[in-house]
């Protein structure tokens, strides 16, 4: 028995091996084809696309500044131009004096929203003259733990990177797969 594998496990080995090699994948960013690094492993294909020819998702392209007008009211989205946040960053812009936001916390805020890599700004509560009430435990956890401590009448900046937002799903025309985005967000009320 011994000896049939040693004589045979030369042919294990060689199929093994060519797996292995073929797993590797090439250099060749070919269209299609997922490119890799000759210097290290390739990048999980949660992180690139094949769609055409090598289209980044947003997660791998920086933050731009916002681009165009906002709704009337709205107040300008201070983006951290440059790399894509990877944490929750919240800045309060204004601290608010009135009653502090829990994680059960319901709240009436006037808000705008701008995607990361491209500027556009994709929502705003400005757009219908009407603050939007909600509860904290029912949005995007960038903002149920972006807006927790906020006091009533204060203004806050949030970072949001894509998985505290709508990760690999994206959201609607202008959120993309993996799209970090940035609000600033106005707190009316809270109850």
């Amino acid at each position: 028995m011994l000896n049939l594998s040693r004589r045979f496990g030369a042919f294990l080995v060689l199929p093994v091996l060519a797996l292995a090699l073929a797993a590797c994948g090439s250099s060749d960013p070919s269209p299609g084809k997922i490119a890799t690094n000759p210097a290290g492993p390739a990048a999980p294909p949660s992180s690139t696309t094949t769609t055409g020819p090598f289209v980044q998702q947003a997660e791998q392209k920086p933050c731009v500044a916002e681009v165009g007008p906002g709704p009337a009211g709205a107040p300008d989205v201070p983006v951290k131009v440059g790399p894509a946040p990877t944490t929750l960053v919240i800045e309060d812009l204004k601290v608010g004096d009135g009653a502090e936001t829990v994680p059960t916390s319901s709240v009436t805020v006037d808000y705008i929203g701008v995607a990361c890599s491209t500027g556009v700004i994709f929502d705003s509560s400005y757009k219908t003259g009407q603050p939007a009430p909600f509860a904290l435990s029912g949005v995007i956890k960038g903002w149920s733990e972006g807006l927790v401590g906020m006091k009533a009448g204060g203004q806050r900046l949030l970072g949001i990177p894509s998985d505290l937002a709508y990760g690999a799903s994206g959201q609607g025309a202008d959120i993309g797969p993996n799209e970090a985005l940035w609000f600033v967000v106005t707190l009316n009320s809270v109850s």
